[in-house]
């Protein structure tokens, strides 16, 4: 079913396309008003002709692979449209206070809200950029992800945006902007529960309001904010991340420092 509005000259129909002969009888089109519309949509730059599958499930499972198990802990997955996300925040690697900087040793270090490890098991880590990239600035990078999954770039998060928002769709360039953005994708991504002001969840995507770790080891934000990094830098000190907050529908996109430390959500490789 293809939605093109009403334009002059213009119709939408569906046609038959199978071996009799002579022209097809067609239904007449019709103009629905209110059409709900859902986008499914991935990132490709194709060269030569090629098949493409587009999921439009959404709100269940990956299909064949429902959870992950990564490092001693087991990982929900969430299907929306397609692309597969992990459905909780990752929490991976080894707490270190607040009011130290992460490095690269080796060994993959987290902050916890408030230096509480319970923190870290209801919202999961929070992240400085370089120790979620792992030390590479290749967007797209596995970084501290599962193997086979990766740190979503900043147009994947517009692809998702585009997917869940009611008016502004995949690709839409209300994505390309800075700050408040879209209609309501914010409150589709939010939980039904945990916020000051709760979200609908409508995707399963079940964002949780778990707060940031500031410069010299500063909390905040905790129940009212969640921040969540891409892999794709804005300047050599800087990156996107994406920003949902409790009294705002919208979903937010702006840069940080490196040094502030954020959630991290995992996208399965195409």
């Amino acid at each position: 079913m293809i939605s093109t509005g009403q334009q002059d000259g213009k119709s939408c129909r569906l046609d038959y396309a199978g071996s009799q002969s002579g022209e097809p009888v067609l239904k007449n089109s019709l103009h629905v008003r209110d059409f709900i519309v859902r986008q499914s949509g991935i990132l490709d730059a194709p060269e030569e002709s090629t098949a493409y599958t587009f999921q439009f499930a959404t709100n269940i499972p990956c299909p064949g692979m429902p959870t992950v198990e990564y490092e001693g802990q087991v990982y929900n997955t969430i299907q929306i449209f397609s692309q597969c996300w992990l459905k909780e925040n990752l929490n991976v690697g080894t707490m270190i206070s607040g009011t130290m900087e992460q490095s690269n040793n080796g060994t993959i270090e987290k902050y916890c809200y408030n230096n509480q490890p319970d923190s870290c098991t209801k919202y999961g880590g929070l992240y400085q950029w370089n120790e979620m990239m792992q030390y590479t600035t290749q967007q797209g990078a596995r970084g501290i992800c599962p193997p086979g999954w990766h740190l979503p770039t900043d147009e994947e998060w517009k692809v998702l945006e585009g997917a869940v928002d009611s008016q502004y769709g995949i690709g839409d360039n209300t994505w390309d902007d800075f700050g408040y953005r879209g209609t309501d994708a914010g409150m589709n991504l939010k939980t039904t529960s945990g916020w000051y002001g709760n979200g609908t969840d409508l995707f399963g995507f079940s964002c949780l309001p778990g707060g940031s770790r500031y410069l010299n080891g500063v909390f905040t934000g905790v129940g009212a904010y969640g921040y969540w990094w891409t892999s794709s830098e804005f300047s050599k000190y800087y990156a996107w991340y994406r920003d949902l907050g409790f009294y705002y529908p919208e979903a937010t996109r702006y840069d940080s420092g490196k040094d502030y430390s954020f959630s991290v959500r995992c996208l399965r490789d195409n």
